[in-house]
């Protein structure tokens, strides 16, 4: 008798566990089938390939695969194909849709239409300011402006007084707005330069004529990384002694940083700008939550500097930052 009674009240707490863990295991299987059966597009500016947008990509991809949902990356810096690819993606009667609004007007009718369909839309990157006019649930990413004021400060404290901010993408108002927030914070002089992203060779031949030709300027602010490191040649091969700041991450930049040849870096944490949007949407799917309040969700901007660089750095080469 008393071995069986031992036993029984040996087995008791294993039997209740067991009965516990079978009910969370059949919640988290139910969610996982619901989750597993949502598919969400990321349809944004920025092409495969490229270092900014590849974490982008990473971030969105980790997220499907953490939270049991199918995302799918797409990328045009075409405004027309981009909305063709948003277009698709409303044909396919996706559960979600994440786009990025390098230029908005030209995005309108497609991201209006995914709404009109019953498909929630989270912008991201680009296009806060047309975000909720065109229906999205809450945009993801840092206000230019704001960013664009912080590396003109960070640029003042360096005494830099005739700045040259680079734009490499016409009619993209995201980086015309980092170029008027600098031109508010530094207080000097400060002039647009337009070079083609996609031809990074003229980029950098482009800077340093700019550079030979008016021996005044003594500050180039860059908006993407590639061209950030073109315009570093371009202060080198020039012979100027221009300081260089740039917006974004790339192995090249942290180097840069690193080695002094960049003042800083401008990082908005575009892995955040990949990841929250898909959790965002997996909850608005599953539980009707919303996030902001109707505020953008700010992914930055922060700074990586000489102090920083090396941490960063670690990060970068997992494809995280």
């Amino acid at each position: 008798m008393k071995k069986h009674l031992w036993a029984g009240m040996l087995l008791a707490p294993v039997l209740l566990l067991s009965a516990c863990s079978g009910k969370a295991d059949t919640g988290g299987q139910a969610a996982g089938e619901q989750a597993t059966n949502l598919r969400f597009a990321v349809v944004t500016h920025g092409s495969a390939g490229d270092a900014f947008w590849d974490v982008v990509k990473n971030g969105a991809e980790a997220a499907g695969k953490e939270h049991g949902v199918k995302v799918t990356y797409q990328g045009d810096g075409d405004p027309q194909k981009q909305s063709q690819l948003i277009e698709a993606a409303i044909s396919e009667k996706v559960d979600g849709l994440v786009v990025s609004m390098a230029n908005p007007d030209a995005l309108k009718a497609s991201v209006e239409k995914a709404v009109k369909a019953g498909i929630p839309v989270v912008t991201i990157n680009s296009g806060q300011e047309k975000s909720a006019e065109f229906g999205a649930l809450t945009h993801v990413g840092q206000s230019e402006v704001i960013a664009g004021r912080g590396a003109g400060g960070k640029l003042k404290e360096a005494g830099i007084k005739h700045l040259v901010c680079v734009i490499h993408e016409a009619g993209n108002i995201g980086l015309e707005q980092r170029c008027q927030g600098a031109k508010e914070a530094l207080g000097g002089q400060v002039e647009n330069l337009q070079v083609d992203i996609n031809d990074v060779a003229n980029a950098s031949a482009t800077i340093k004529a700019k550079l030979q030709a008016d021996k005044s300027v003594d500050g180039v602010l860059t908006l993407n990384p590639a061209v950030g490191v073109a315009a570093r040649d371009a202060v080198r091969d020039s012979g100027s002694s221009a300081k260089v700041a740039t917006f974004d991450l790339s192995g090249d930049v942290i180097d840069a940083v690193k080695n002094g040849e960049i003042l800083f870096a401008v990082d908005q944490q575009q892995y955040l700008q990949g990841y929250l949007p898909i959790v965002f949407l997996k909850l608005y799917k599953t539980n009707l939550n919303t996030v902001g309040g109707g505020q953008p969700v700010l992914t930055g901007p922060g700074f990586v500097t000489k102090e920083n660089a090396d941490q960063v750095a670690k990060l970068a080469e997992a494809g995280t930052r």
